[in-house]
C-alpha cells in the first residue's frame, strides 16, 4: 500500500508546489500594481497647493456619498444577477490593424473605456486597459467578457495617452509600460498620478500633470482636465490622486471625454466654457444604488452630453467587465431609448469598430442577440 500511495504523495506534492508558483508570480508585482503616493517633492507640493485638495484629499467639488448597502441584500443580488451579468453568447469584436486617419474625426472604440481618437491627423489613447482583468492581481478580479479587439503591436503610432484616473479599469500597468516601450507618446493624467508611472519606469519628461482646467498642448491638440465627480485609489488609501474628464481640441473639431463621474452641474459650465463639442464618449455603465453620485445612469449621461454641447455620442464604460449588478445590456438599452426620445445621434459600436463622426452609421441592435 506504501508504495501505490507514494506517487501519489509525489504527485500531490507537485501539483502543490505549482500551484504555489502560480500564486507567487500572480501576486508578485501586486505592490508595484498599487503605484505610489504623490506625497514629496515638487508634485507633493502641487498636490497641497490644488484647490481640489483640502484636508489630506482631492475633494469632489460638489460632495459625493456612498449609500451602504445591507450585506444580505447585496448577497441576495449577486445570486439574482447570475444569468444576466453577461452576454448569453459571445460579443462580437471587429478586428484588424488599427489605422491613422490624415484628417477628419474618427473614433474607435476596444471596450469599457479604451478608445482611439484619430483627430486631425493625431492619435489619441483614453483610459488603455488590454489587461485580462482589472484588479492588482490577473488571479482575481473582473475578467474581460471579450478579446481586446487589435494587439498593442498593431495600433498605428500613438501621439498622446490621456488618462482618466487610476483606478485598474482605466489605468493599466502593464499597458501602459508597453506604451512607454514602444511609443514615445507623452501621458497626460490629472494631478498626482505621475507618482503611480515614475514607479513604473516612465521618465518624468514624458508625465503631464494637470489639475482642473489646466491644458497642454502635443502635437497641435490641447488636452484640458475638466471636472469628474468621482474618486481614486489603487492601494489602501482613497483620493490621494485627482480624477477628471478632458477636453480633447484640435485645430477645428473637439472632443470631450467624461471619464468615470456622477452626474453635476459642472457638465454645463464644461460645454459653456469648452463647447460645443464633434463626439462625446460618455460613461453610462457600473451603477447601482450604492454609489448614485459617482457613476451615471444611462439617462444622465445622456444629460451630459447635452450639457457640453455634444454631436455624436459614444457610450463608453459598458460591455468589457461585469463591475456592477444591473444586466449586462441594460445600459445601451436605456440609452439608446432615451437618445430617440431625445432626438440625440447615437453609434454604438462593436467593440474594435471604427466610428467616422462626419458620417456614424445607423444604430445596430447588434447587442440584443447575444444579451
Amino acid at each position: 500500500m506504501a508504495k501505490r500511495s507514494a506517487p501519489a504523495r509525489l504527485a500531490r506534492l507537485a501539483v502543490g508546489a505549482a500551484a504555489t508558483a502560480a500564486v507567487v508570480w500572480a501576486v508578485k508585482d501586486v505592490p508595484a500594481q498599487m503605484g505610489a503616493a504623490p506625497t514629496t517633492g515638487e508634485r507633493g507640493e502641487r498636490v497641497r497647493r490644488s484647490p481640489q485638495f483640502r484636508d489630506g484629499k482631492f475633494r469632489n467639488s460638489v460632495p459625493s456619498s456612498t449609500v451602504p448597502e445591507e450585506p444580505a441584500k447585496l448577497l441576495r443580488e449577486f445570486v439574482r444577477r447570475q444569468s444576466d451579468r453577461k452576454p448569453a453568447q459571445p460579443i462580437p469584436v471587429v478586428s484588424g490593424s488599427a489605422r491613422a486617419a490624415t484628417d477628419g474625426l474618427h473614433i474607435t472604440w476596444y471596450g469599457h473605456a479604451s478608445a482611439l481618437v484619430e483627430i486631425e491627423g493625431r492619435t489619441v489613447l483614453l483610459d488603455p486597459v488590454w489587461s485580462d482583468r482589472v484588479s492588482p492581481s490577473q488571479l482575481a478580479g473582473p475578467r474581460r467578457l471579450h478579446p481586446v479587439p487589435v494587439a498593442l503591436a498593431d495600433l498605428p503610432e500613438i501621439d498622446a495617452v490621456v488618462i482618466s484616473h487610476d483606478h485598474y479599469d482605466h489605468l493599466d500597468l502593464e499597458t501602459v509600460t508597453y506604451l512607454a516601450r514602444h511609443h514615445s507618446a507623452p501621458f497626460l493624467v490629472p494631478l498626482g498620478i505621475g507618482a503611480h508611472l515614475e514607479r513604473w519606469g516612465i521618465p518624468l519628461e514624458r508625465i503631464i500633470e494637470l489639475d482642473w482646467h489646466e491644458d497642454a498642448t502635443v502635437a497641435g491638440v490641447r488636452f484640458t482636465v475638466t471636472p469628474a465627480r468621482h474618486f481614486s485609489g489603487r492601494g489602501f488609501t482613497r483620493d490621494q490622486t485627482l480624477w477628471g474628464s478632458w477636453v480633447i481640441a484640435g485645430p477645428t473639431r473637439k472632443v470631450f471625454y467624461s471619464g468615470d463621474t456622477g452626474y453635476f452641474d459642472a457638465f454645463a459650465e464644461i460645454g459653456e466654457a469648452y463647447g460645443p463639442f464633434d463626439a462625446t464618449l460618455v460613461q453610462i455603465g457600473a451603477y447601482g444604488d450604492g454609489w448614485p453620485d459617482i457613476h451615471m445612469v444611462p439617462e444622465d449621461g445622456l444629460r451630459t452630453h447635452l450639457d457640453v454641447r455634444g454631436g455624436l455620442l459614444i457610450p463608453v464604460h459598458w460591455c468589457t467587465f461585469v463591475l456592477a449588478f444591473h444586466p449586462w445590456s441594460e445600459p445601451v438599452e436605456r440609452l439608446w431609448r432615451d437618445a430617440k426620445e431625445h432626438e440625440v445621434t447615437l453609434a454604438v459600436p462593436r467593440p474594435g469598430e471604427r466610428i467616422d463622426v462626419d458620417n456614424p452609421p445607423e444604430v445596430d441592435p447588434w447587442w440584443q442577440s447575444i444579451a
